[in-house]
């Protein structure tokens, strides 16, 4: 598989703290990969420096074949086009309705039809497992669930085929969370999507993931599958993960 993200020698500073400080990774299109990391190690911020939200200090990223240090403005508006991305909190605008946050990057960014456009949110409220009465409702009448499942459906409106998750089942009960990850595997399958995905959810790291990168002190400590996690050498990772070192097993 090629690679769909590439990041090479990233370094991030803020004001006088250093939050990366030579990242490497690679990210093959069709996998969903996790990013992980303890609090303040740098999981969203180099999320969002994916998404173009913000720049490094120093080093290169490159998406779907465009180097973000030098893009050109069109090019850049063409590349937010090819991915879609659901933020912790859902990000849903208050005073839109459920089906109107969805359709919201169809009627900014595309000349369809109302018609086309009511078309095509269905459908995205189908395939996310909502129904179409909830398209009427808006943010404040949603669960928690409803409100992850309809920032998950605009974030697939313009059909990406790369998805940026930033802690999707952080505040979602056990039930919903395994729900949510079975969603995202059948969507990656049926969708043909890359995904990369920030987590702290162990549960769901099992679930979900096919690779995954170890933030830890500024730097990637291992980036791999999770049968080899145990030749990581990081006390985040034996914490997290719990290895038993003498068996170098994942209990």
């Amino acid at each position: 598989m090629s690679n769909i993200i590439e990041v090479r020698d990233l370094r991030t500073v803020f004001e006088d703290r250093i939050v990366h400080d030579g990242l490497n990774l690679n990210i093959k299109k069709g996998e969903i990969y996790g990013i992980l990391g303890s609090s303040g190690a740098g999981k969203t911020t180099l999320l969002r420096e994916m998404v173009m939200l913000q720049e490094p200090q120093s080093g290169t990223i490159n998406v779907l074949g465009y180097n973000l240090k030098n893009i050109k403005y069109e090019d850049a508006q063409k590349l937010r086009q090819q991915w879609g991305v659901l933020f912790q909190s859902g990000a849903l605008f208050s005073s839109l309705s459920l089906r109107d946050n969805i359709a919201l990057p169809l009627v900014e960014y595309t000349d369809l039809s109302k018609a086309m456009i009511d078309e095509i949110v269905e459908f995205k409220i189908s395939i996310v497992g909502l129904k179409q009465s909830d398209g009427a409702l808006y943010p404040s009448q949603l669960s928690g669930g409803m409100k992850k499942k309809a920032g998950l459906a605009r974030s697939l409106v313009m059909d990406p085929e790369l998805l940026f998750l930033d802690e999707p089942t952080s505040g979602l009960d056990p039930i919903s969370v395994r729900e949510f990850d079975a969603l995202i595997v059948k969507l990656r399958d049926n969708l043909n999507l890359s995904v990369v995905m920030v987590s702290h959810d162990l549960q769901s790291v099992y679930d979900t993931i096919d690779s995954l990168a170890i933030i830890d002190n500024k730097k990637i400590v291992y980036e791999g599958s999770l049968k080899n996690i145990s030749n990581a050498k990081s006390d985040f990772v034996e914490s997290f993960f719990k290895i038993d070192n003498k068996e170098g097993l994942i209990l």
